[in-house]
């Protein structure tokens, strides 16, 4: 080894000793108690919030600065029902030194254990978890100004690993109703120019598993809004031991949409219902809720059609596209429907699915769906489409498993225009039109009374003596139905051939209000009655959820003159009735069918 060497590794063992007496030094004379409250007096300057740390802290400087921390708390909004948002029993940081001096924060790693987060929504549509918007904190010219401002630049912190267990997630929305979530294990790290993610947590007693790798996470933070961003995505979500492929990629020009271009595979897969496994509602716990939670309670609606809002607004505002192609998909206590293909195009606030088919049985369903206006207060869809081959056995079966059906070809065809933000909305300003047609079923009649309370009336007020019988045989039914604007006109286009009757339905029913006005006119087939049927005097009036068979003042008349004469002449008006009612059956299914591709084209 020459002089000029062994001044170079003089010089440099020289250094490498300094740093490491300074760093010996400076880790003895940092009070833990001076840095917990700097940290606390940091985050309530950025956040507004209160972080406690009531545990040990401690700090190490060499190798690497290390920070360790036991039993910390970060405070709740002030209107939030927890005091903390946030408890944790434990927290390491290893943060890389020489980024230091370029003033950088490039964190190594993170590792949490113990984490138990408290979310909630309020009536207004505010989360506690939106930082930030807390009383403004005076900060004087200190360390604490600068770790504020540095804090706006997006490239001032880079995480390389995260390690998280045993996380505890419980979210109460504006209505009260609260979901629980629990993360076993997170953990995400790099590998090269990717990111490496790991999840396994429970949620309704379903484990989760969420594996695979995505471009760099830390690059898509800080370039998001800067720079070109293509970032892929390769991952299996695994729910009941059934995996779902998710593979695509996420691309970001600075000052634009997000597009998305994700294709969603599997062979079977179901369907997880991400509803709350208990409601709590504000009525019901009214002691927990907070002022700005009163009136935002569940109340039972007037209406067959809900009037709950739905999340639309929710729903992701992107560009791109979603590929959908699931052999199998199970449904929440539902058999499966097979052969589900879609592909979803996002455009901002609209969503356009030029084309969803599914197959049940043998049966095919071939639809379109466009949402659009979804950050309106009235959401618009237009829906179309017509499903074939389906029979009403097998869809009942996969409906209710108990179900006794037999046979019963369907067809349905659709097009129509809906707008609201409930399905009650919807239904009172649809307009369009529906047309089904059954063939050839039989149903017991506890099935028959199992449909509803609408259809009970309507069928009692059709046939009063239909109790009498275990089963009746469906030879054919059509029901088409222009709506416009919310008002359903039937013209005697619901027609009903069964073994016993036929029958022809006119009238209307409102969806504004759900008030139903029908006029029911059966046909006796057998011959064997006194050759009037009492059906004929009684209408269906109410409303869709509260049906009342009525008078029909008309049906009276009528019938009270062949009554009159049947006295006067001993009977032979009665006769002449029943023959009349067997010469004059019609056809009421073929009456009622409109052509199918004047519904949809392509229907036939």
């Amino acid at each position: 080894m020459n002089k000029t060497s062994k001044i170079v590794f003089g010089v440099l063992g020289g250094l490498v000793l300094l740093g490491g007496i300074g760093a010996w030094y400076a880790s003895t004379a940092i009070n833990p108690a001076q840095l917990a409250k700097l940290l606390s007096s940091s985050v309530r300057s950025a956040t507004g919030r209160e972080l406690k740390i009531e545990g040990p802290i401690s700090l190490s400087v060499f190798p690497k600065i290390a920070v360790k921390a036991e039993r910390i708390s970060l405070s709740n909004a002030s209107w939030a029902q927890a005091p903390e948002m946030l408890t944790l029993k434990y927290i390491e940081l290893d943060i890389k030194t020489l980024p230091l001096l370029s003033g950088r924060v490039e964190i190594d790693s993170i590792g949490l254990s113990g984490v138990h987060a408290y979310l909630q929504t309020n009536a207004a549509g505010k989360s506690n978890w939106e930082l930030g918007d807390g009383p403004s904190v005076a900060v004087t010219p200190t360390s604490d100004k600068g770790a504020v401002e540095a804090s706006g630049d997006s490239s001032f912190i880079d995480i390389e690993k995260l390690a998280l267990s045993d996380a505890q997630i419980e979210y109460r929305d504006a209505l009260g109703q609260e979901s629980q979530y629990q993360v076993r294990n997170l953990s995400f790290g790099r590998n090269g120019d990717k990111t490496m993610l790991a999840f396994n947590g429970v949620y309704r007693d379903l484990a989760i598993e969420l594996t695979g790798k995505t471009g760099l996470v830390s690059g898509l933070l800080k370039q998001w809004d800067s720079s070109a961003v293509h970032f892929p995505v390769d991952l299996n979500l695994v729910i009941n031991k059934k995996t779902l492929i998710i593979k695509g990629a996420v691309k970001k020009d600075p000052k634009a949409d997000a597009v998305l271009d994700i294709a969603l595979t599997s062979k079977t897969f179901d369907w997880l219902s991400l509803g709350a496994k208990s409601s709590k509602s504000a009525s019901t716990n009214s002691a927990a809720v907070t002022p700005a939670e009163k009136g935002v309670t569940r109340t039972a609606s007037p209406y067959l059609f809900s009037s709950d809002v739905l999340p639309l607004n929710s729903l992701p505002k992107m560009q791109g596209k979603v590929s959908i192609d699931i052999a199998q998909l199970g449904l929440p206590g539902r058999k499966p429907i097979e052969n589900l293909k879609a592909g979803v195009l996002l455009q901002g606030n609209t969503i356009d699915i030029p084309r969803l088919t599914f197959q049940v049985g043998k049966g095919t369903a071939d639809l379109r769906i466009k949402m659009s206006k979804l950050d309106s207060v009235a959401p618009a869809i237009d829906l179309k489409g017509v499903t074939k081959e389906f029979t009403l056995e097998s869809l009942l079966a996969r409906l209710d498993p108990s179900s006794k059906v037999i046979g019963g070809n369907m067809k349905l065809a659709l097009d129509m225009q809906l707008s609201g933000n409930s399905l009650h909305q919807m239904a009172a300003n649809s307009t369009g039109k529906i047309q089904i047609s059954i063939e050839q079923a039989r149903m017991g009649t506890n099935f028959l009374n199992d449909a509803g309370d609408f259809v009970i009336t309507v069928l009692d007020s059709m046939n009063p003596l239909r109790k009498k019988s275990s089963e009746t045989v469906l030879e054919c039914a059509v029901a088409y139905l222009p709506i416009n604007n919310g008002q359903v006109n039937i013209a005697n286009s619901v027609g009903m051939e069964t073994d016993r009757l036929n029958v022809v339905l006119a009238g209307s029913i409102n969806l504004k209000n759900e008030a139903v006005n029908l006029t029911i006119d059966p046909k006796e087939k057998s011959g064997l009655t006194t050759g009037l049927d009492l059906a004929g005097l009684v209408k269906v009036g109410g409303t869709l959820s509260n049906p009342k068979a009525m008078i029909n003042q008309a049906g009276v008349v009528n019938s009270a003159v062949s009554i009159g004469l049947g006295f006067l002449t001993g009977g032979a008006s009665l006769l002449a009735e029943n023959a009349r009612s067997l010469t004059s059956k019609g056809h009421p299914c073929r009456d009622a069918l409109h052509p199918w591709s004047d519904i949809y084209p392509g229907a036939n």
